[in-house]
Parts: C-alpha cells; sequence; structure tokens
C-alpha cells in the first residue's frame, strides 16, 4: 500500500481536475477550465459547469497521466470529490472516479472538497505541522480550522463564513466597479494602481473568528453610488477593499495560531493566491514569529492533485476505502478528509 499511485479527481465547480500523487509526492496533474463560459455571465452556471465536466473528464484525466509518464494501470486507488460543491459538477467526477475504480478494481476514496485545499499545501512543503492553523480562502468559503493529523483526526473549526465568502466579496464588488469576473485577480490588478488608504471600508467581526463580508460589499456598493457624476476611482476603491479583505483575515489567523499555541499556519484556497493577502500575511506571520505556509498559485485553485494528496494520506493511514455505492453531499460540513455518504434507496447516485 505505501507505494500506491492515487489518482485525484475534481469536479465541484467550474474546473475539471485530475492529479497522480505517490507518498506525498506529486507525480502529475492537469486542469481544464470552463470560467471563460461563465464570465458571459458574470458567476459560475451550475448547468454550464457540469456539461463541461463532462466534456473534459477524459481528456484532463489523460493529460494527467502523460504529464507523470504513466498508464491508467498504473493506478492503484482513486480519490474523487463528493462534496460541497455544485450538485451536477460533483455527479460528473463521481460518476467518472467510479468507472475508473470499477474498471481497474482498485479502492475508491471520497473527498471533502475543503480538506483537499487542506493537503495541497504537503505536496509542496512536505507533512503538515501537528497542529497546524489553516486559514481558507476561496470564492464560496472562509473558514478557519485547527488541523492534527488530517486522515485520522477530526477537523475543528475555530471560524466560518456567516453570508458571503471572502473571493464572492471579490467578484460581486468587482462586477459594482465594472471589472471582469473572476473578479478576485481583476481587483488584485486595479490594487496595484491604487491607494489602499484612500477610502476608511468596514474590518467585519474584530472580535471573532467568523468571517463576514456581506457588509463589506455592501459598505463598497455604496461608496460607489456616492461618486456618481464625480467618476469612479476604480484603482482607489479596490486598494482599499483589498486591504480590508487582507487586514481581516491575515489578523484573525495570526491570533488564532496566538491564542491556540500553533507555530505553523497554512494559507490555502483560490483567494490565497491574491498578493496584498500574501503579502500582509508574511509580514504578520514574521513578527508573530510563525511558520506561513502558502501553495503556489497552480495549487491554490481547485485541482485534483490536492484530492490526489488527501487520498494518498487516506490509503498510508490504512483508511478503509469508500463503496460503490458512493454519492455525492453538495453541502458537505467539514469535520473529516475522507467524505463518505451513501446513497439510500434504490438508486445510486
Amino acid at each position: 500500500m505505501g507505494s500506491t499511485i492515487v489518482l485525484g479527481i475534481e469536479s465541484s465547480c467550474d474546473e475539471t481536475g485530475a492529479g497522480l500523487v505517490r507518498e506525498g509526492r506529486l507525480l502529475g496533474h492537469a486542469i481544464a477550465s470552463s470560467m471563460d463560459e461563465h464570465a458571459l455571465y458574470g458567476g459560475v452556471v451550475p448547468e454550464i459547469a457540469a456539461r463541461a465536466h463532462v466534456h473534459a473528464l477524459r481528456p484532463v484525466v489523460r493529460r494527467a497521466l502523460d504529464n507523470a509518464g504513466l498508464t491508467l494501470s498504473d493506478i492503484g486507488a482513486v480519490a474523487v470529490t463528493t462534496g460541497p460543491g455544485l450538485s451536477g459538477a460533483l455527479q460528473v467526477g463521481l460518476a467518472g472516479a467510479k468507472g475508473i475504480a470499477y474498471a481497474l478494481e482498485v479502492p475508491l476514496y471520497g473527498v471533502h472538497h475543503l480538506a483537499g485545499h487542506v493537503a495541497a499545501d504537503t505536496l509542496e512543503h512536505g507533512p503538515l505541522p501537528n497542529p497546524s492553523v489553516a486559514l481558507i480562502v476561496s470564492g464560496g468559503h472562509t473558514s478557519l480550522l485547527l488541523v492534527r493529523d488530517l486522515a485520522r483526526n477530526p477537523i475543528e473549526h475555530l471560524g466560518d463564513t456567516l453570508d458571503d465568502a471572502a473571493g464572492e466579496c471579490f467578484d460581486k464588488v468587482a462586477r459594482i466597479f465594472g471589472l471582469p469576473y473572476p473578479g478576485g485577480p481583476a481587483i488584485d490588478r486595479a490594487a496595484r494602481e491604487g491607494d489602499p488608504r484612500a477610502v476608511a471600508f468596514p474590518r467585519p467581526l474584530p472580535r471573532s473568528y467568523n468571517f463576514s463580508f456581506a457588509g463589506l460589499k455592501t459598505a463598497a456598493a455604496r461608496w460607489a453610488e456616492a461618486q456618481a457624476g464625480r467618476g469612479l476611482p476604480v484603482n482607489d476603491g479596490a486598494a482599499s477593499l483589498q486591504e480590508a479583505v487582507a487586514d481581516v483575515l491575515t489578523r484573525k489567523a495570526v491570533a488564532a495560531c496566538i491564542e491556540h499555541g500553533v507555530g505553523a499556519l497554512l494559507m490555502i484556497g483560490g483567494v490565497a493566491a491574491n498578493s496584498r493577502i500574501r503579502s500582509l500575511a508574511k509580514e504578520r506571520c514574521q513578527a508573530a514569529g510563525i511558520e506561513l505556509r502558502v501553495p503556489p498559485p497552480s495549487l491554490c485553485t481547485d485541482n485534483g492533485a490536492m484530492i490526489a494528496a488527501v487520498g494518498d494520506l487516506l490509503v498510508r493511514a490504512h483508511t478503509e476505502p469508500a463503496s460503490l455505492d458512493l454519492s455525492i453531499d453538495p453541502s458537505a460540513p467539514l469535520e473529516n478528509a475522507a467524505l463518505h455518504p451513501v446513497t439510500t434507496g434504490a438508486v445510486a447516485a
């Protein structure tokens, strides 16, 4: 079991990903994105995402195998995202994973999407310090977690999104500012030419580890409305919004590390690619004597490598695999890395 090559499949939203991992080492991965199709509508359209996964899954698995110099017969286990995510998108990935596992007669593992983001860091920096604080920042999630052994121990939630996640806030405000989708990269680019002190945007929930960015989004919208007739200083607005988000995220994450006596902070998820969030996290971690671990941008966004990384940990921990009755859970809470919901009734997922 120790030399098992794990194929990971990710299809929870608008990226189809496949990755191959063995004993903590990334052998190869590939991603196909339907983002350009969604950009026409200003956000992800579930039906378009599901259809794109149908077309992309087989070629993406093939590219990942080619990148690793492997064939299907080399795969010893399959891991797949079973939640949370878009129902139709998850179904496509699960169907593909079941087919491969069944054909190869290898174990199948259901994986929680957010646990995948945590495990992505192991592919760049090695095993996770035990314990670690993980800050997950993405389009739909902002969570602060206390992580021990990812494959064996429950994950403790220190704080979670109460309404809009950080990435969702960026997307919505970018649209208000007339910037393109996805909003995170557009805000980041515009902020480089702006003054982060130009607008005194609020810092939500300063005395809690939970996150709420709906009010910040509203404040940005009202500020933009107040500029009517005078020209909207987009760069200043973007820089000020980005500073507010970065301040909230990094301040809470460092405070959680200090309170729990943890010496390592993992920052993961698509929004972790934001340049200001990264630089402020580095600055504050250095000041507090905390090790900051951030995967490269290619492993921050949704990808199959992170799912394979969880599968690899589960295989090496001798975790019981799932059965072919494995189903999806689009709103699954994060409690453990393995996510093995099973369909009840006569119809399987």
